[in-house]
C-alpha cells in the first residue's frame, strides 16, 4: 500500500511534538509574562508614591523604564492597571490588619489593636491609601475595597464572636459590630489622611477605641443587668 505524505506514522496523521514539551514552553512563557506584569505593577506603585494619585501612564512607563506601548501589552488601559495596583494595596491592608486581629484576646485590646493596625498602614503609606479610597468610583476598584472590608470584618467577627461566647453572652452582635467597626474606622482614616494626619496616631487610636469600646461595654452591661431586671419584674408581678 502506498502511503500518503501525511501517513508518516502509519495512522494517516502527522506526528505532533511531545505534549510535555509544548506545555513546558507555554508554562515558562506564562510565568515570564506574569513576572513582568508584577514588575510593572510595582513600578506603578512607585510612580504613585513619587507623583501622587494623579499619576499618568507616561510617568508609570518612565518609572518602569519601558515605553507606553509595552505597558499596554500587559494592561489594556489605565483602568486595568489601577485595578491591579488597588489589589496590591488592598492585600497590604489585609496582611497588616488580619494578624493584629488574630493575636488579641481581650475585648478592649481587640478593638485597639485592630484600629492601630489599620491606622498604621495608612500612616506608613498615605498616598497609596488615598489612591485606593478615592478611586472607589471605579467599579472594579470599588469591588476590591468592598472585598477587603468584608475580609477584615469577617475575621474580626469571628474573634468577637468567640470572646462573647467565652463570656457566656449572645454572639449575635459579633458580625454587625465587626462591619460597623471596619466601616467607622475606614471613614475616620480617610478623613485623617485627607487632612494631613492632624492628630497623632496613638491619640486617634485611643479616641476611637474609647468610643467603640463604650458601645460594646454597654451591651455587655445590658446583658449583665437582664437577669436582674427579669427577677425584678417577677417580684412586681407577684
Amino acid at each position: 500500500m502506498q502511503r500518503t505524505s501525511t501517513d508518516v506514522n502509519g495512522s494517516g496523521t502527522p506526528p505532533e511534538p511531545p505534549s510535555g514539551r509544548r506545555t513546558g514552553r507555554r508554562d515558562r512563557w506564562a510565568e515570564h509574562r506574569e513576572q513582568r506584569r508584577q514588575e510593572l505593577i510595582g513600578a506603578a506603585v512607585q510612580a504613585l508614591l513619587q507623583h501622587g494619585p494623579q499619576v499618568d501612564m507616561d510617568q508609570v512607563a518612565a518609572t518602569a523604564g519601558v515605553t507606553k506601548p509595552i505597558l499596554y501589552r500587559y494592561f489594556a488601559d489605565k483602568s486595568q492597571l489601577w485595578l491591579a495596583v488597588s489589589e496590591v494595596v488592598a492585600a497590604r491592608v489585609v496582611d497588616t490588619v488580619a494578624p493584629a486581629v488574630e493575636r488579641v484576646r481581650e475585648e478592649r485590646a481587640l478593638v485597639e489593636a485592630t484600629i492601630d493596625a489599620y491606622l498604621g498602614i495608612i500612616e506608613s503609606e498615605p498616598t497609596l491609601y488615598r489612591f485606593l479610597m478615592h478611586q472607589a468610583g471605579h467599579p472594579g476598584i470599588h469591588q476590591v475595597v468592598a472585598g477587603t472590608s468584608r475580609q477584615v470584618a469577617a475575621g474580626l467577627a469571628r474573634v468577637i464572636g468567640d470572646r462573647l461566647r467565652a463570656l457566656g453572652l449572645d454572639a449575635g452582635p459579633a458580625e454587625p459590630w465587626a462591619y460597623g467597626l471596619v466601616g467607622f474606622v475606614q471613614a475616620v482614616g480617610d478623613w485623617w489622611t485627607t487632612h494631613g494626619q492632624p492628630i497623632r496616631r496613638a491619640a486617634l487610636t485611643d479616641y476611637l477605641t474609647t468610643l467603640l469600646w463604650s458601645g460594646i461595654e454597654g451591651v455587655r452591661r445590658g446583658a449583665d443587668l437582664a437577669p436582674e431586671l427579669t427577677r425584678a419584674h417577677e417580684r412586681i408581678d407577684r
